[in-house]
């Protein structure tokens, strides 16, 4: 049974502009999807509709978003928290108990190497930081289902390569379903095990690339010939998106 699935979204929005139509895939445990395509084709729709935070006004999503893991844009963490603090605010919703929380908080500022920084407050951070403290809030619950809605995409690149590597080591280590948005295929060829193209609005999937790459995944592998023949593949798909 796959952890994630999508079956025929649609989705209308009430001013009649038409964001999605036909949507459906599955992201089972232990595969990281990842769907990049052209601005305004929905991507975000889609994630808003997989959390429970819009409805289709057709189709059907399967999942479990009891402990659903959703990584936004931006960090969102709260100023007047620190960074332990901001990372056992989930679990503290949740009603977990003080020291356990503290204890979750602790074992995750570890795994996504913030230690050190757990009494920082957010603005002394840096922005890779705020991004890891985001990654560690979210990973308090164990979720088997991660969303991430283009979670990189403010950083300078090599912030934002190192965040990758650190990303896919934690999706081998914690083995959840990741459904990730991007706008970069080089992003996307290396975090995945599966890449999906939509089309423009109404987007829709278009085509869908397996990556043939093990883990753990080195920086050299964005010089790999085998890497750019792939991301080549990916880009044409993306330019037949446009029409």
């Amino acid at each position: 049974m796959s952890t994630l699935s999508f079956d025929g979204i649609g989705m209308v929005f009430p001013d009649g502009t038409e964001a999605l139509t036909d949507i459906s895939f599955t992201v089972d445990k232990g595969e990281f999807v990842t769907v990049v395509g052209p601005s305004g084709c929905g991507k975000s729709t889609l994630l808003r509709i997989a959390s429970g935070l819009l409805e289709p006004t057709s189709g059907a999503v399967a999942v479990d978003r009891d402990r659903l893991g959703y990584v936004f844009q931006d960090p969102t963490l709260l100023p007047w928290r620190t960074v332990r603090k901001n990372i056992e605010l989930l679990p503290e919703l949740h009603g977990v108990g003080k020291a356990e929380r503290r204890r979750l908080a602790l074992d995750t500022i570890e795994l996504v190497g913030l230690t050190g920084f757990e009494n920082h407050y957010p603005k002394s951070l840096s922005g890779g930081m705020r991004m890891r403290a985001s990654l560690a809030r979210t990973l308090t619950l164990k979720p088997p289902v991660f969303l991430f809605d283009e979670p990189f995409g403010a950083v300078d690149q090599i912030t934002r390569e190192r965040l990758n590597e650190e990303t896919q080591q934690l999706f081998q280590h914690e083995g959840f379903a990741g459904l990730f948005i991007t706008h970069s295929i080089a992003e996307a060829v290396f975090m995945s095990t599966r890449v999906l193209v939509m089309s423009a609005r109404p987007g829709r999937i278009i085509a869908g690339f397996e990556v043939p790459f093990g883990y753990p995944r080195r920086p050299e592998l964005r010089f790999d010939p085998e890497f750019a023949l792939l991301s080549g593949d990916v880009s044409q798909a993306l330019r037949g998106s446009y029409s």
